[in-house]
């Protein structure tokens, strides 16, 4: 009886081991109404999937993880699949179920999604055995933009906020995109992205204040930015433009563009240059960039 019970005790630990790295349940951002939520549905509901390392790998590292889709939809190989790679690799990763334009959402509904996110990983940093001083954020594609944005246009939060998770601050303390869309210029820009998030004819001014290009600041969170010179979607331009004004702005980056691959290649394992079995270099050089940076051991 006694290697019965044994033996389903090891069972279940290896069922909460496979539940973590398949993911937990999803966690709604607000458990009140929802701000600017133009319904019930699953999609007005803004959540986050955890993703957390097993405890010999954990470094107390987090990334909120933006996948792509134009602003029209979710790309699970940029989320779900990057999460648990990063879970992998000892990164606690929460993947962002944010509102979208396909379903009838305009900045700056998005960004506030994203915003609450980061807040949200702090607030509960102490129960995910989190460091509340390296949460970052990562985005691909229009995901990547979501990225740029918040490490753009971040506050402090408001210390006597009722809410709890509004106390804390919505600045990444680094950034990863992928392959971003980051201007919403014409020539530039993805046009679906672009519309989807700002609509037909947005104002002029949004359309600044949306190419984050233009709103890097001393107080812009280091980044990892990355893409390929054969991306037909998302031109190079937008990262160049991107890590142009980090280093006018002297903040710390790492930047690599690499020949081959179309856009939206993720991880692409054993695909686009990625040895077999293996992940693209892209994600080898990320977690090099995070362990310079303390960030992982």
């Amino acid at each position: 009886m006694n290697l019965q019970r044994a033996v389903l005790f090891g069972l279940v630990l290896t069922g909460c081991a496979w539940n973590f790295a398949a993911g937990a349940e999803p966690i709604r951002l607000w458990t009140g109404d929802v701000p600017g939520a133009l319904g019930q549905a699953d999609h007005d509901i803004p959540t986050i999937t955890p993703y957390l390392p097993a405890a010999d790998k954990a470094s107390g590292t987090s990334i909120v993880v933006c996948p792509g889709g134009g602003y029209g939809g979710l790309a699970g190989h940029e989320g779900e699949g990057y999460a648990k790679w990063l879970a992998d690799n000892g990164v606690s990763a929460f993947v962002l179920k944010y509102r979208l334009g396909s379903k009838g959402y305009r900045h700056p509904v998005m960004l506030g999604d994203v915003s609450r996110a980061i807040r949200f990983v702090r607030s509960r940093a102490a129960e995910w055995k989190l460091d509340p001083q390296r949460v970052g954020v990562m985005g691909s594609s229009a995901g990547g933009h979501l990225a740029s944005t918040v490490v753009t246009h971040f506050d402090a939060g408001k210390a006597d906020a009722a809410d709890v998770v509004d106390r804390q601050s919505s600045r990444p303390d680094f950034g990863v995109l992928c392959y971003a869309v980051i201007s919403m210029e014409d020539g530039v820009t993805h046009g679906g992205s672009k519309t989807n998030l700002l609509g037909k004819n947005p104002d002029p001014k949004l359309v600044e204040l949306l190419s984050n290009e233009k709103q890097v600041t001393k107080d812009t969170p280091p980044c990892f930015v990355w893409s390929t010179q054969e991306d037909k979607a998302v031109p190079v331009t937008n990262s160049l433009r991107f890590v142009a004004a980090l280093q006018q702005n002297g903040i710390a980056y790492d930047f690599h563009v690499y020949q081959k691959g179309p856009h939206g290649i993720g991880l692409s394992e054993g695909k686009n240059g990625a040895a077999p079995g293996e992940v693209h270099p892209w994600a080898k050089d990320l977690l090099l960039w995070m362990r310079q940076n303390g960030w992982l051991k």
